[in-house]
Formats: C-alpha cells, sequence, structure tokens
C-alpha cells in the first residue's frame, strides 16, 4: 500500500494574508466548510495573537469543524501560543503552529537586540531556547504540535538540523521545512528533506512537511519534497498568499494523483471538489483566476489549436492526462478559433459530440 500524504490548507491563515484581501469569520467559516467537503487533513484557520477578530474567526472554526485538524499559528512568544491555546479550546483536533527563523539572514534581521545575543553565536543558542520554550509552552495546551522552522531555504543545514532535533525533543509532532521566499529549487529542496530524515536522530515518528511560497518553483518544491520522503504539503487553493503566493494545493495533489506510479503515495482528498473551492475562494478573496492556470483555469481542458483538437478527438489522453470530471468539471471543451482546422469546423456544424 502506498504512504499517505496529508494536506494541509493554509488558505484562510497565509492564503488571507494576500495584499488587498480579508475575510470575516462567517466567511471564513463558509471557506472551511468547503475545505471540509474537499477533505483536507488540516485547515490552518489564522492567527489569533495578530486581532480579535481573527482570534474570534479561529474560535468559530474550532467549535464548528468536525472531522478535520483545526491549526492556529503563532509567534515563538508566549503571549501568540496562549493566545492559539484559548482560541483552539473547543476543537474536537486542535493543533498549534509555532516557530521561528532559523537563517542568518533572520537571525541577524529580526533579532539585532542584544539581549537575543551579542554575536550571531549567541543569537543562534538563544533562538533554539526560544524554539524550545514555544513547543513546550504549546504542548500545554494541545497534544499536537507543529514547529516550523522559517526559512529553512536559506539556513545553514547544521544549525537546522540542531534547531529540529531539540523542537522534536521539546514535544514537536510535526515538523514544517519552509522555504519562505522561493529561493530554494527544486534539486536543493528535495535533498535538504532527505537530509533531515537522515541527520536528526529522533526525526523518525514524526510526519515531516514540505512548505513552498510559489515565485516559480513552489509546487515543483513540494514534490520534489515528497519525493524525498515529505508525508504533508503545504499550501493553499488557487496558490494564493502573501507577496507572490504559496504552493496550490490543487496542483500538487493532482501531480500526487496523475503520477502516482512515481510517487507511490496517496491522498484522501476528494479533487472533484477543486473547481468548486477555487471558485469560492476567487469569490470571496477577490481574486480572479487566471484562465491558464493549471487545473481549475477555465481553459485547462479547452483545445482550440487543430492538431490538439484533432488528436484529442481521436483519443483524449493524447492531450490530457486527467480528467476534466476528476476535477469538478462538466466535460472538455473544443473552442472554435481561427487555428481550429477544416476538419473539427465539419465535425462542429455537423453537430458531433466533440468529446
Amino acid at each position: 500500500m502506498s504512504e499517505k500524504v496529508a494536506i494541509f490548507d493554509t488558505t484562510l491563515r497565509d492564503g488571507e494574508q494576500a495584499a488587498g484581501t480579508r475575510l470575516g469569520s462567517r466567511e471564513k467559516l463558509t471557506i472551511a466548510r468547503q475545505l471540509a467537503r474537499l477533505n483536507v487533513d488540516i485547515i490552518e484557520a489564522g492567527y489569533p495573537a495578530s486581532s480579535p477578530e481573527d482570534f474570534e474567526a479561529v474560535r468559530l472554526l474550532a467549535r464548528e469543524l468536525d472531522g478535520c485538524t483545526v491549526c492556529a499559528l503563532s509567534r515563538a512568544v508566549a503571549s501568540d501560543i496562549e493566545a492559539c491555546g484559548r482560541a483552539l479550546a473547543e476543537a474536537k483536533r486542535p493543533r498549534i503552529h509555532t516557530g521561528i527563523g532559523v537563517s542568518d539572514i533572520h537571525i541577524t534581521g529580526k533579532f539585532r537586540d542584544e539581549k537575543y545575543g551579542k554575536n550571531l553565536g549567541e543569537k543562534k543558542v538563544k533562538i533554539v531556547e526560544m524554539a524550545v520554550a514555544a513547543v513546550k509552552l504549546a504542548r500545554e495546551f494541545v497534544e499536537d504540535v507543529e514547529f516550523y522552522a522559517e526559512d529553512a531555504g536559506r539556513a545553514d543545514p547544521a544549525y537546522l538540523f540542531e534547531m529540529i532535533e531539540a523542537a522534536i525533543a521539546a514535544g514537536a509532532t510535526v515538523i514544517n521545512i519552509p522555504d519562505t521566499t522561493g529561493y530554494a529549487v527544486p534539486e536543493q529542496y528535495g535533498p535538504l528533506i532527505g537530509a533531515i530524515k537522515e541527520k536528526v536522530p529522533n526525526i523518525a515518528g514524526r510526519r515531516s512537511a514540505s512548505t513552498a511560497t510559489t515565485i516559480w518553483t513552489g509546487v515543483a518544491n513540494s514534490l520534489a519534497g515528497v519525493w524525498n520522503g515529505a508525508r504533508q504539503v503545504e499550501g493553499t487553493i488557487n496558490g494564493i498568499g502573501e507577496r507572490a503566493g504559496n504552493a496550490a494545493l490543487e496542483e500538487v495533489v493532482m501531480a500526487l494523483r496523475t503520477r502516482r506510479d512515481y510517487f507511490q503515495v496517496h491522498t484522501d482528498i476528494d479533487a472533484r471538489e477543486f473547481v468548486r473551492t477555487s471558485r469560492l475562494v476567487s469569490d470571496m478573496l477577490g481574486m480572479m483566476v487566471p484562465a491558464n492556470k493549471a487545473v481549475v483555469g477555465g481553459n485547462a481542458f479547452s483545445h482550440s489549436s487543430g492538431i490538439h483538437v484533432d488528436g484529442f478527438l481521436k483519443e483524449r489522453e493524447t492531450y490530457e492526462i486527467m480528467r476534466p470530471e476528476d476535477v469538478g468539471f462538466a466535460e472538455s471543451r473544443v473552442v472554435l478559433t481561427a487555428r481550429t482546422g477544416v476538419t473539427v469546423l465539419k465535425i462542429a456544424s455537423r453537430n458531433l459530440d466533440t468529446r
């Protein structure tokens, strides 16, 4: 049997951080219920310490959702973690997602104050201590604690391994390896996941997670992470999110499904809900899905070039590696253009079924 890859959806947290977007509690609940129909494993509901409104949204989702894990984000700050604990108090399956920056760039840039250490070496020691304290405090509220090593894509690997080992020893149940800025390429990111499994002695029994921010390699990095052993993927519907967004979950899931022969893993996602979910998120956040967007874009299963249409009409699989019905479209389309060709025009004129 193939291993399962858990799907962690952060549309309601990182997705809503996209500039110019905002969701209220009821809007978040509407999207969360659709994500539950999609059958995602974990829904990151928000960042409770960021505002009273987000706290109430997380609390509402924690109370209303069954079947999936409801997660809340925090920094490695006691007040953040305590806010998560209060917001998740009524959740059936709560998770706190806490962490800290691990790259030299983040450490020197965000922790400049000498209270964190007078030099980089001292600061690194302090950051590990902060990570351990955060995980231990989170475990006082929930049994399921995910630790994120922010900007792992630019971190010193040896320090990253040290940080992960310490977080697991403190009680972290899931380890998240975010390429926060989209810096890494698949040939780097995949082996990093593999190295963690090899170099961190207490990683056994913990689910390692793959998170990739989309600049050009988000989906590819996520898939490279899975190939190298990650068993949780994090992303958003339509790839929305802060700056250039996140790995698009519909693309990751359908890649794993279409190439199950290669990856040898599965998810529990009901892919037939992808189009419905994509359109709901697009409408509620006011972010249009481009027609050429993979999997859920309006042209994803549309054919117009004569060569393509001819091949498609003779055998669907010549130009389609997945069925439109499998992701929630009614059917494929043949769109008549100046490039469609005479043969297809004759077929259309006879009103034949072009499927």
